[in-house]
């Protein structure tokens, strides 16, 4: 359900990365890093491109996505509570002790549709949202949000084997390639390499983009859309922490918030500067 047009999408990306900083300043943890580079792929699918009505989540012919990098839940919450699946008051107990919004996304949350968190097994439950929905008849769509850390688990390609053997063209994933996992750049811990030609011989379909430019998302998702044989895996390459300049590109910020008051208000100003 296209809700919004691509000159909307900015200004929510914007107020998705404010609420992103408040959560995890907050609650003094969190990964706002992955969260930021996260949030322009969660922007164009939720205010544009998904087939969704936050008054039935439970809808049959909804479209589902998985977030796989359930750490990434401070921008799955505020995708979802601004998108109008709960209300926005419950984001500033993101993490506390009686809070519903937990660290990793879990499925007590409407509009979260599996828990995730223990990397590399998103894609897997995806693939069985996918499989049932062919086997189903239903025209919706399936997608997966990844992270680049957890291209390293080896269930993540026994799931892109599956994907293709069942011919599952209602699928999409999205690989968030923003070149920094928990313990530095994975590019120095595992190196992942060229994703794109590595997905290809497991028989996916491949786009690769830019995936803090919003024009260039919501042509792919438009893409994925297109009656296909294949399943679909987008390479979305980001920036950690898009959006604050002392986050950018570093690894420190993959799960921790703003030290201070000083870095938490500069954070808020950046993000309202963004074009």
């Amino acid at each position: 359900m296209e809700s919004y047009t691509v000159n909307d999408l900015a200004p929510v990306a914007r107020q998705i990365r404010k609420e992103i900083i408040k959560m995890v300043y907050a609650a003094k943890s969190g990964h706002p890093g992955g969260s930021l580079s996260i949030t322009d792929v969660l922007t164009a699918l939720y205010f544009k491109e998904m087939n969704i009505n936050p008054a039935k989540p439970d809808d049959p012919s909804r479209d589902i996505l998985v977030m796989s990098k359930g750490h990434a839940s401070p921008a799955l919450y505020a995708a979802l509570s601004l998108r109008g699946y709960f209300p926005a008051e419950l984001l500033s107990g993101f993490r506390s002790i009686n809070s519903k919004l937990e660290g990793h996304v879990h499925r007590g949350i409407p509009g979260v549709e599996s828990s995730t968190g223990s990397l590399g097994q998103g894609l897997g439950v995806a693939i069985g949202f996918a499989l049932a929905s062919k086997l189903d008849g239903r025209n919706n769509r399936i997608y997966a949000i990844l992270g680049d850390g957890e291209m390293e688990e080896g269930n993540i390609w026994e799931s892109l084997l599956a994907g293709s053997k069942y011919r599952l063209g209602n699928l999409t994933a999205i690989l968030d390639r923003n070149r920094i996992q928990l313990d530095g750049f994975t590019e120095d811990i595992m190196p992942l390499g060229n994703v794109a030609e590595k997905v290809k011989p497991f028989g996916w379909d491949v786009i690769t983009i830019d995936g803090n430019s919003l024009n260039e998302v919501v042509n792919a998702l438009e893409q994925a859309k297109k009656p296909r044989e294949k399943p679909l895996f987008i390479v979305a390459n980001t920036i950690k922490g898009k959006g604050v300049s002392y986050m950018e590109n570093n690894p420190k910020y993959h799960g921790s918030p703003p030290a201070n008051e000083e870095e938490y208000i500069q954070a808020l100003k950046e993000i309202e500067e963004m074009q």
